[in-house]
């Protein structure tokens, strides 16, 4: 359940807060081959089950971009931020891919509010998040995202 604030103030009440972990969202072939279609990646390393089987991994696994596109819907479900005209996706700080989503995974977020900053006409926040893969003791993508909300 998402936690729900209003305003720019609200936003700044939470900065270091811990955000909870989202719901788990599976990472299913179609997702991955409709992804593929989208970036025109079709490495079979993600696309051809069959031969992934014999790679590396012993399954096709998801595009690290991919899973860090999944990092905004997760976020949403775990902030609400009511009273704001503009919500902007800033850019990244830093991104790793720890481990691999094989197809057929489910992944959740698991998120820390690290600071709210001023910027003209809004705030800038900056989230940690780490995106687990479950039954896995090493996360699939652990990063730093940068936010703009406006009023």
């Amino acid at each position: 359940m998402a936690i729900t604030v209003d305003g720019l103030d609200g936003l700044r009440k939470l900065a270091g807060s811990e955000l909870g972990t989202s719901a788990w969202t599976d990472v299913t072939q179609e997702r991955i081959d409709t992804f593929a279609d989208a970036t025109d990646d079709h490495q079979w390393i993600h696309t051809d089950p069959a031969r992934a089987a014999d790679g590396p991994f012993g399954a096709p696994i998801a595009h690290g971009h991919l899973t860090l596109s999944l990092f905004i819907p997760l976020f949403t479900g775990l902030l609400d931020v009511r009273g704001v005209t503009t919500k902007v996706n800033y850019g990244l700080d830093k991104v790793r891919f720890p481990a691999p989503v094989k197809a057929g995974s489910r992944i959740r977020l698991a998120a820390r509010l690290a600071s709210v900053e001023d910027v003209p006409g809004g705030v800038q926040i900056a989230v940690d998040g780490t995106i687990e893969i479950e039954g896995s003791t090493k996360p699939a993508c652990v990063l730093r995202s940068l936010s703009r909300f406006h009023v």
